[in-house]
């Protein structure tokens, strides 16, 4: 019983550090390689990498993603 107590705790620690550490960024932009290129810019700059999960497009580019390790 102890054991199976000690393994919810670690995998519970374990998605806590990792739902911590998700980050959602959204950018606008007038084409979408441009709002791509503002979105890897930051996930580069924070050492991650990125999941492109919405774009849209009227009139200009609305794109969000999902930042991660």
């Amino acid at each position: 019983m102890k054991s199976i107590k000690t393994f919810v705790a670690v995998t519970a620690l374990n998605l806590v550090s990792f739902a911590s550490f998700a980050q959602s960024i959204s950018v606008d932009a007038s084409t979408l390689d441009s709002a791509e290129a503002k979105i890897a810019a930051v996930a580069q700059q924070q050492g991650v990498q990125y999941k492109i999960t919405e774009a849209n497009t009227n009139n200009r580019v609305h794109m969000t993603a999902q930042l991660y390790k």
